[in-house]
């Protein structure tokens, strides 16, 4: 038995499969920053996410790495977090600190020890998450080990609470 989720409550607006998943490959790998808005009108038609939305004071973005930033040359969270929720988003608080190796193929276990110390607030916004409702939003989970180690970052900096929002979500296997 695993150990309990950081996150309070997490929604996705659809399984990571077809047509998705090549919608979602081609906003993030193949330079297409214009799929942020339709993007974030599929976030706005899951009820769910909606309602996570409404009741947190933040929407923060899971960030990239530099290096990964200067490959692909723009963040794909954060276009999405502004497209869908405005000026609740927070794009520069969350930090990756580091490139950590790519999370596929690797066990849930694997993932987690690959993220330990891979993200940190903005020291001059850190103060702000404390007693606040934080939305997490990503792009697609696969085990959750990326939301669980940025859930961690806002926890230890005193948040409220902690919940996710994630475009797509891998579906389970046999599902």
């Amino acid at each position: 038995m695993g150990q309990p989720s950081l996150l309070q409550a997490c929604a996705a607006a659809v399984d990571y499969a077809y047509p998705w998943d090549r919608i979602v490959a081609a906003f993030k790998f193949e330079g297409d920053p214009g799929w942020a808005r339709p993007l974030a009108g599929l976030l706005s038609q899951c009820e769910t996410a909606e309602a996570l939305r409404s009741a947190a004071d933040w929407v923060l973005p899971v960030p990239l790495s530099d290096a990964r930033l200067r490959m692909r040359g723009f963040q794909q969270t954060a276009l999405l977090a502004q497209a869908w929720a405005g000026p609740q988003a927070q794009t520069r608080w969350l930090l990756r600190l580091r490139d950590t190796p790519p999370q596929a193929g690797l066990t849930r276990q694997a993932r987690l020890r690959n993220l330990q110390g891979a993200m940190a607030l903005e020291p001059a916004h850190a103060h702000r998450v404390r007693g606040q409702s934080l939305l997490l939003l990503d792009d697609v989970m696969t085990t959750g080990a990326t939301l669980e180690a940025a859930a961690q970052v806002l926890w230890d900096a005193g948040a409220r609470q902690v919940s996710a929002v994630v475009l797509a979500r891998t579906p389970a296997p046999g599902s």
